[in-house]
């Protein structure tokens, strides 16, 4: 979903580079795959179109990071459509 990001840490030598992925649309998403040694991140559309494909050899992937935008459950987006006052965690 819009927002969704995966941060790729690779070892370039002497040093490390830090590449994103992000979705950048609403109703793309991003996904990994890891196949015969590459690793593969790529933002996809709905309907499963490819947007942008990041490569990376596996053996120098040090991090693979996904960072996900919190979403909330139906009754809440429900609750905030009706102006209704979200319900509160009990446990608190």
């Amino acid at each position: 979903m819009k927002g969704d990001r995966v941060e790729i840490v690779v070892d370039a030598g002497d040093t490390t580079r830090t590449y994103e992925v992000v979705a950048s649309r609403a109703g793309r998403r991003v996904e990994t795959a890891v196949r015969r040694g590459v690793v593969e991140v790529s933002e996809v559309t709905r309907s499963g179109t490819v947007v942008r494909t990041a490569r990376f050899m596996a053996t120098r992937v040090l991090a693979l990071v996904e960072q996900l935008v919190p979403r909330e459950d139906a009754g809440e987006a429900e609750a905030r459509a009706q102006g209704r006052p979200l319900r509160e965690d009990p446990k608190v």
